[in-house]
């Protein structure tokens, strides 16, 4: 066990103390060479005087190794720090022996033991060349063993600058793989043709197909923090047919421990080519807004209300509640919370829909704000249960609202979507009759009722973007409804962030709509999916259009027909000017909906065209229903008053 013990001790200390001994041998090598060159390349010197300054050059340079460590180094990492460190050993060697010579002169102590002030300069030159020397010959001996026993990948490093110079070493210090750097690419003109370690910077007008095969490019890394997703997209339309992978270093902020590794540069996620930058908030109101707040998220398993969770818990809050009925998921959004250090929160399974469950957990939490993002969403499904959309769409958010308002909550905050606007399916009337029956209940309560309205969320649950990473991890095809589909995207932080800036903002009453910037066409998001996974369409992955399905849009819009806008604060975020509506009406014609019969989709659909005018079904049974409503309004107009029965425009 102590052989053992003694062994493992060896083996952790072995490597710096093998660097010491090398080094206190160095210098005292360069001492008998200084010796040499100050008397001319001749052994013409007192040698027994030489032979009694060693011993005292020995403790000199042990107590300076010490005193600065340089031989704890790792040496195949050797980089300008180690340098440095050199440089003060040195130093602190020159030094010590020069007080140490005036004061056995002054003092007596030793007769006749003396160093000449040019060996110690001499000695102190050649130690500093000999030390650094044996590093950078070590660290260039290690590369090349490392090169010819591991397989080389020729890089190319999009960015000049400190990024692309901390992306340069990071890749140089990795021992996994062997990266061979070829050239710095950079559109200053002023950076091109110098050089970082000995490797030019380029143009990249010069990254063209002769370029990439005559230098066997396998990787171009994009290290530059603030290149425009346009000209990202521009680099990877034009390596279309080349087999070459484009990688990107992480902002700053996600390096481990303020360091950059090889491990952390990746290949290029979709939501980084939305032609668009990213949308930042930095509003250190939301500080104060959350502060002793105890605040309830539904749907908090789910893509936005999981990330609502995450960012409102990075606050000085007092109570989080997180409401969801996916057992599982919520689990993992608890453990993440866990691991996170997060203790102030209580997660809930619980379904909306549930009105003596919902006022219990207001009745014990007392929440004091309530972030609504709990929601059926997919089109083609809903629209096969039109009465599964408005129990958990419409009448959830109801049975949520008026329990908000029984309690007095100070905020709600709902989650709304584009398909709400000018609806074409029974998923998007559904959110619309929430949207209104939220903004009738302003009119009755204390509460503020506020409303966030945006579009598709990229990598969110059930979205396009996980269905084509698993259709291309398949070998594809990619499967489209239309050729010609657009849709708006966010990130999923993006829009967290949103929601809590408007509900932040929100004086009650207003529905927010962000701006997300120009729609992305889905057939070119498929392709650049292709190409970002490193391969080629169609020849790899072929695109399959399929057809539009029941009740969806080719283009989806922020604004409904006759909906205006009003500036914020926020330049991306804006306030939708709504029709007025007859509140008591509306109100009574939604909680009637709420209420019907599961069996009768027919009548629901009806009667959801009926409060909602600009309601019209695309691509759906429901269709035959909208040219009947409007018949339906006719005879109600000429019969002024008299009653005329659904039914007769059902079937």
């Amino acid at each position: 066990m102590i052989r053992n013990y003694f062994f493992n001790l060896s083996q952790r200390y072995a490597s710096k103390w093998v660097v010491f001994l090398i080094d206190l041998s160095i210098v005292l090598a360069t001492l008998f060479v200084a010796y040499f060159i100050r008397f001319n390349f001749t052994l013409n010197f007192d040698t027994k005087q030489f032979l009694v300054q060693l011993p005292y050059l020995s403790i000199v340079a042990i107590a300076s190794f010490f005193l600065v460590a340089s031989y704890k180094s790792v040496i195949r990492h050797t980089g300008f720090t180690d340098v440095v460190n050199v440089f003060k050993v040195v130093v602190l060697i020159a030094a010590i022996c020069s007080v140490g010579i005036l004061i056995n002169r002054k003092a007596g102590l030793i007769p006749d033991f003396t160093i000449p002030g040019s060996i110690i300069v001499i000695h102190a030159l050649l130690s500093f060349v000999a030390l650094a020397g044996s590093r950078l010959l070590f660290k260039l001996v290690y590369n090349h063993l490392k090169c010819k026993f591991k397989t080389s990948k020729n890089i190319l490093i999009y960015g000049a600058g400190d990024s692309g110079i901390i992306t340069y070493n990071a890749l140089l210090n990795g021992t996994n793989k062997n990266f061979n750097i070829i050239n710095f690419v950079d559109d200053n003109s002023k950076k091109r043709g110098k050089l970082i370690n000995g490797i030019s910077i380029i143009s990249s007008e010069e990254i063209n197909e002769n370029f990439i095969k005559k230098n066997d490019i396998d990787e171009i890394i994009v290290a530059s923090q603030t290149i425009e997703p346009k000209r990202l997209i521009n680099l990877v339309d034009s390596l279309t047919d080349l087999d070459v992978l484009v990688k990107k270093v992480p902002p700053i902020e996600k390096w481990i421990d303020g360091e950059l590794s090889a491990n952390q540069i990746k290949q290029f996620q979709i939501e980084d080519l939305l032609g668009r930058p990213p949308i930042q908030i930095d509003n250190p109101n939301l500080i104060n807004e959350f502060k002793g707040e105890t605040v309830i998220v539904t749907g908090a398993a789910g893509s936005i209300g999981s990330e609502l969770v995450n960012q409102i818990s990075n606050f000085d809050v007092k109570h989080l509640i997180l409401v969801d009925q996916a057992e599982s998921a919520l689990y993992d959004v608890q453990q993440d919370l866990k691991r996170a250090g997060k203790h102030n929160f209580t997660a809930i399974v619980a379904d909306i829909r549930d009105g003596l469950r919902i006022d219990t957990i207001f009745q014990y939490h007392k929440p004091t704000m309530v972030f609504h993002a709990a929601a059926y969403k997919h089109v083609p499904l809903m629209e096969k249960s039109p009465y599964e959309a408005i129990k958990i769409n419409v009448n959830g958010t109801k049975l949520l609202a008026d329990t908000a308002s029984r309690y007095n909550v100070k905020k709600f905050v709902f989650v709304s979507t584009d398909k709400a606007v000018n609806p074409t399916s029974v998923m998007g009337a559904t959110k619309r009759m929430a949207e209104m029956y939220i903004s009738c209940l302003q009119k009755e309560s204390k509460t503020k009722y506020i409303t966030t309205r945006f579009g598709n969320v990229l990598g969110s649950n059930g979205s396009v973007i996980p269905l084509f990473k698993k259709q291309i991890e398949q070998d594809g095809p990619l499967t489209l409804t239309h050729k010609d589909i657009t849709r708006y995207f966010m990130t999923i932080p993006e829009a967290s962030q949103l929601v809590l800036e408007a509900g932040t903002m929100g004086k009650g009453g207003e529905i927010f709509i962000f701006d997300m910037g120009e729609s992305v066409k889905i057939y070119d998001l498929a392709k650049n999916m292709i190409k970002l996974s490193g391969l080629r369409y169609p020849e790899d992955i072929d695109i399959k259009i399929t057809g539009l399905r029941p009740g969806e849009k080719l283009y989806e819009e922020l604004l409904a027909n006759g909906e205006n806008t009003l500036s914020t604060y926020h330049k991306k975020i804006m306030i939708s000017k709504t029709k007025e509506l007859d509140y008591k009406k509306v109100k009574t014609r939604i909680e009637e909906l709420c209420i019907t019969n599961r069996f009768q989709n027919n009548n629901i659909v009806l009667k959801m065209k009926q409060l909602i005018p600009e309601y019209k079904s695309n691509n759906s049974d429901y269709e035959r229903f909208d040219k009947r409503v409007q018949i339906y309004k006719k005879a109600k107009n000429l019969n002024k008053g008299k009653t005329t029965t659904d039914k007769t425009f059902i079937n």
